[in-house]
C-alpha cells in the first residue's frame, strides 16, 4: 500500500470522526427560542440590564433599540454607551431616551491605553448597570420580542452562569455568503460542544459578543471586561475567564429571535475577518499556519484532487473513492448546515471558493497585523506586534 493511498485513508476517517463530532453538536447547539421563562421570574422578574457597545452606529442603533423596547420580558434597562462616535448615533439614541426612561444614554471616555475599544466601552457599561443580569449585544442586532426571556430561560434551565447565542447572520451579498458561513461550520466541525459546557477546560470555550448573558456576580468575579481589556477577540476570551474561575458557560443558536448583519459590503467584510483571524491564535505564526495547512487539506484539497485525479494522473479507483467520499462528507455537512440556518443550497457548490476566502482571509491577517498597519475596526487602528501589550496608534 503506496503513502499517498494511505494519505487519502487518513483524510477520510479524520473527516468521518469530524461528522460525527458535526452531527452531535447539531444536537447540542440548542436554540435559545425553545426556552421558556420559569414561572416565579414572571411573577417578579428581576432587572436585567442590556448594554450595547455603540461606536458610529446611527444606521443600525435605531432599529436595535425598537425592538429592545418591545420585549416581553418586563423589567429592563437598555444602556448605550456612545463610545466617541462622529456620527449621529449620540443624538438618535437621545431621542429614543427622551421619550422612553427605560433607555439610557452614557457618553464614552476617551479611550485608555491599552484597552480595546470594545472592552473599555464594555466596561463602562457594566459600572451604570444596575441588573440582576447582564446581556452584551450589539447595535447592529435586531431582536424579537422573545429574545431576552428565552435567553433567561435558557441560562437557567441549564444550570449556567454565562451564556453566548450566535444570532442569524444575514447575508445578502455573495461575498458574506461565502464568508460568513465558516463562523457556524467552522464552530460545529471542530469543537465538540459537549467539552465546552461539561469540561473545565477554558481551551474548549467559544462565543459570540453579539449577545453574551451573565449573573451579575459571575460577571464581577471573573473581573469583566477588564481581565480581557486588550484582547482583539474580546467575546471569546471572557468566555474562557467564566470557565476559568469555575463557572459554567455555554454557546446557543439564537437564529431563531436574533438576526444581525455583520458587514454590507466586501471590503467591511474582509476587514473585519482579518481583524480576528491571526487574533484567533494569539498571534502565533507557526499555529496559524498548521490551522491555515489543516483546513487546506481536509476541506479544500479534496476538490482539487478529484480533477486532477481522473483527468491528469489516472489515479486508481480506490483513491478516487475515497476523495469522492470526502467530498461527500463535506458537502453532507454543508447542506446540514444551510438546512438549519435557512441559507441558500446551493451555495454549497461554491464551497471550494468559500475555503480559498477563508484561507487568502487567514494570510491577509497575519500581513495587516505584523507587515501591515496593525488591525483596524471602528475607526481605531492597533498595534498587535507585542502579544503582551495592545496599542492604539490612531483614531478616526
Amino acid at each position: 500500500m503506496n503513502i499517498f493511498l494511505l494519505y487519502q485513508y487518513f483524510i477520510t476517517s479524520i473527516l468521518g470522526l469530524f461528522l460525527i463530532n458535526f452531527i452531535i453538536n447539531n444536537i447540542l447547539f440548542k436554540n435559545t427560542a425553545n426556552y421558556l421563562l420559569p414561572e416565579n421570574l414572571k411573577k417578579t422578574p428581576p432587572l436585567i440590564s442590556i448594554m450595547i457597545p455603540a461606536r458610529n452606529e446611527a444606521e443600525n442603533i435605531k432599529r436595535c433599540l425598537r425592538s429592545l423596547l418591545k420585549q416581553d420580558y418586563p423589567n429592563i434597562e437598555i444602556l448605550v454607551l456612545d463610545d466617541n462616535s462622529n456620527d449621529r448615533t449620540s443624538l438618535l439614541v437621545k431621542e429614543i431616551a427622551e421619550k422612553e426612561s427605560r433607555v439610557k444614554l452614557i457618553a464614552g471616555k476617551p479611550l485608555k491605553n491599552g484597552w480595546l475599544g470594545k472592552c473599555y466601552a464594555c466596561h463602562q457599561l457594566a459600572g451604570h448597570a444596575k441588573g440582576r443580569y447582564l446581556i452584551f449585544t450589539d447595535a447592529d442586532t435586531l431582536h424579537f420580542k422573545n429574545s431576552i426571556s428565552s435567553a433567561i430561560g435558557c441560562l437557567i434551565s441549564n444550570n449556567l452562569d454565562a451564556l453566548s447565542a450566535i444570532p442569524r447572520q444575514i447575508m445578502v451579498g455573495i461575498h458574506e455568503r461565502l464568508v460568513i458561513t465558516w463562523v457556524h461550520f467552522g464552530i460545529l466541525s471542530l469543537l465538540p460542544l459537549a467539552l465546552v459546557i461539561k469540561s473545565k477546560n477554558p481551551l474548549f470555550c467559544t462565543a459570540n459578543g453579539q449577545f453574551l448573558l451573565f449573573k451579575s456576580e459571575v460577571y464581577e468575579k471573573i473581573g469583566g471586561h477588564k481581565s480581557i481589556k486588550d484582547k482583539i477577540l474580546e467575546d471569546i476570551h471572557i468566555s474562557k475567564m467564566v470557565k476559568k474561575h469555575g463557572y459554567r458557560f455555554m454557546i446557543f443558536d439564537g437564529s431563531k429571535n436574533i438576526y444581525c448583519r455583520m458587514y454590507r459590503n466586501f471590503h467591511e467584510l474582509i476587514r473585519g475577518f482579518s481583524k480576528f483571524m491571526f487574533a484567533a491564535f494569539d498571534y502565533k505564526l507557526l499555529t496559524i499556519a498548521v490551522v491555515i495547512l489543516m483546513i487546506s487539506v481536509l476541506f479544500l484539497f479534496p476538490f482539487i484532487l478529484l480533477p486532477l485525479g481522473i483527468l491528469v494522473f489516472n489515479w486508481s479507483g480506490i483513491i478516487i473513492n475515497l476523495i469522492i467520499i470526502q467530498i461527500f462528507i463535506i458537502l453532507v455537512m454543508r447542506i446540514i448546515l444551510a438546512l438549519r440556518l435557512k441559507s441558500r443550497i446551493l451555495d454549497i457548490l461554491l464551497h471550494p471558493l468559500s475555503m480559498a476566502y477563508i484561507i487568502l482571509i487567514c494570510i491577509n491577517s497575519v500581513f495587516q497585523a505584523r507587515l501591515g498597519e496593525g488591525v483596524y475596526w471602528k475607526g481605531r487602528r492597533y498595534d498587535v506586534c507585542d502579544r503582551d501589550h495592545l496599542e492604539l496608534i490612531n483614531e478616526d
